[in-house]
């Protein structure tokens, strides 16, 4: 059993295109302390490759995508620096 750690901000980017929830979570990231988890709540398809792929980039640590209830996914990622 996986456990989903409690995000320490929650972004919500639903009802937005990429890139605007990665822009979003580039923008906030900070402001959580390291190793906190950011959760961005997004609905465009794009959003759930593209957030996974930006912590790639950026050295972040993509933890999850889950399914929400009502469409859209939150994704959780990890501040490593």
């Amino acid at each position: 059993m996986t456990e989903v750690t409690q995000p320490a901000l929650t972004i919500d980017a639903l009802g937005k295109k990429c890139p605007i929830p990665i822009i979003m979570l580039a923008e906030q990231i900070n402001f959580v302390p390291l190793n906190a988890v950011v959760a961005v709540l997004a609905d465009d398809p794009a959003a759930y490759t593209d957030v996974p792929a930006w912590c790639r980039l950026k050295s972040h640590r993509h933890v999850g995508s889950y399914e929400l209830p009502e469409g859209g996914w939150a994704i959780h990622v990890r501040r490593n620096y």
